[in-house]
């Protein structure tokens, strides 16, 4: 395994938004313009490269959402999504959010196993989403993506 040095830190208002890196995590780039300007984006750093990025919407004054991860494709297995994923849920407890969201398709198997072992439980199915809400068919693990599992961590709750 590599010797990773990662370093995880706010996005600045001067840097260009990394659409390369959240555009692995939502193909649509008009999806991730609608949410990216209200979103804390925060950036997974390695030897002054971006390697990972996550973007935490505020949806009210309990409850942020996690709208978008992702992991640079060279990057990916080496520990780098989970260590954003712990951010996040670190940024949103410093916050005062009581409660984090996160969606991922129906096909997004490594993701589901990695959420599930984070805290988070599966609380809706929204049927349809990715088919109602992106033009072209998107497949991952060979499995089409059709509908979001939304899954939910209390953030009040004592850590396992």
């Amino acid at each position: 395994m590599e010797n990773l040095n990662i370093h995880i830190r706010p996005f600045e208002q001067n840097e260009a938004i990394p659409y390369e890196l959240l555009l692995l995590a939502d193909p649509s780039k008009k999806m991730v313009d609608e949410y990216i300007n209200d979103s804390l984006i925060y950036l997974a750093i390695n030897e002054n490269v971006i390697t990972g990025v996550y973007a935490l919407l505020p949806l009210n004054n309990h409850v942020a959402e996690i709208k978008n991860i992702a992991v640079h494709n060279v990057h990916q297995g080496k520990g780098i999504g989970k260590l954003l994923l712990e951010s996040a849920i670190q940024v949103a407890k410093e916050k005062g959010f009581e409660s984090l969201l996160i969606g991922t398709a129906n096909s997004s198997v490594t993701q589901l196993y990695l959420y599930q072992k984070c805290g988070f439980e599966i609380v809706e199915i929204r049927k349809n989403f990715f088919l109602d809400n992106y033009n072209e068919p998107i497949f991952e693990n060979g499995i089409q993506c059709k509908h979001m599992i939304v899954l939910i961590k209390n953030l009040n709750a004592k850590d396992e």
